[in-house]
């Protein structure tokens, strides 16, 4: 039986190349190849690298577990093997309890460990912030998408806001990202979006922040984090709500705070202020109306 010592100086080397493999990983590669990360590090927001640490390490543990699990496969499979010369089946084992047992408390355990890593994180992630800086309602309709940037909670008396048209591909399919319906959030501040439906289930998803949640009908859904990289990144419809889901695409830009005051300047200069439900209401109801900013910007998505 090798000695302790012997066993130190094969762990040794062993440990110092898995060290040297895992640093020269890129964080792409270290965060398991999921969007939402860059060469120097920075996540998406403050979420997404504790989504990316649950989903790589559960794949780790499952490796593991796996990899222990072929071993014993092909183990039993080489060392019980019929023999030359050996006839019939060979000798059966039944009921042996340690081995039971031990497959069921281990199995057991790992389901444990998942539920609490999984509710522990979750619990962070679905902490709401009670005062945000940004206030938005998302609003999902069939295909597309309203944002609302929310000022006075109480009659959105401030608020400024802007109604997006599903996506129009060309006949080679290529789609016009700056058409798209985009949402405008500064970086390294606190964000709440409040999630609404218009018609039917949809599910808001930005794809690189690793997160998604289902907007419905009669119920707000709310989901706040906090942006910490400037950039474009895409997002989708995650919920099959009709004929054009797959053009039920937007944008979002993360700006700095500077840039996003701008932007909402800008629709208050257009006119798109105070609750958009009632912008909403008067399209469906004058919708020829050419001075209504979201009568002109509607009639495009129902061509």
């Amino acid at each position: 039986m090798p000695s302790k010592r012997r066993l130190r100086w094969v762990l040794l080397p062993v440990g110092a190349a898995a060290a040297l493999v895992l640093a020269g990983c890129t964080p792409t590669e270290l965060n398991g190849f999921l969007p939402g990360f860059v060469e120097d590090g920075t996540p998406a927001t403050n979420h997404t690298e504790m989504i990316s640490g649950l989903w790589v390490n559960s794949w780790i543990v499952l490796l593991v577990v796996g990899i222990i699990t072929w071993a014993l496969m092909g183990w039993a499979a080489i060392a019980y093997r019929r023999r030359k010369g050996q006839t019939g089946l060979p000798v059966q084992l039944r009921y042996n309890m340690p081995i039971e047992i031990f497959y069921t408390i281990v199995p057991f355990i790992l389901v444990l460990g998942f539920f609490a890593f999984t509710a522990r994180d979750q619990a962070i992630i679905e902490t709401q912030y009670e005062d945000p800086d940004v206030s938005i309602t998302a609003i999902g309709k069939q295909w597309a998408w309203d944002f609302q940037y929310n000022g006075d909670e109480e009659d959105n008396s401030d608020a400024v806001w802007t109604m997006g048209i599903q996506a129009q591909p060309d006949k080679a399919g290529n789609i016009d990202q700056e058409a798209l319906p985009t949402l405008y959030l500064p970086v390294d501040q606190t964000v709440q979006i409040k999630l609404q439906s218009r018609d039917v289930i949809h599910s808001f998803w930005v794809v690189d922040f690793l997160y998604k949640k289902d907007m419905y009908i009669g119920k707000d859904n709310y989901w706040s984090f906090t942006p910490t990289r400037e950039g474009t990144y895409a997002g989708r419809c995650a919920e099959l709500c009709g004929e054009y889901h797959s053009m039920m695409l937007f944008t979002v830009q993360v700006v700095s705070a500077d840039e996003y005051e701008d932007y909402l300047a800008s629709l208050e200069a257009k006119g798109q202020t105070g609750d958009i439900n009632d912008a909403y209401d008067r399209l469906q109801n004058t919708p020829n109306d050419p001075t209504d900013p979201s009568v002109q910007q509607s009639d495009e998505g129902n061509e």
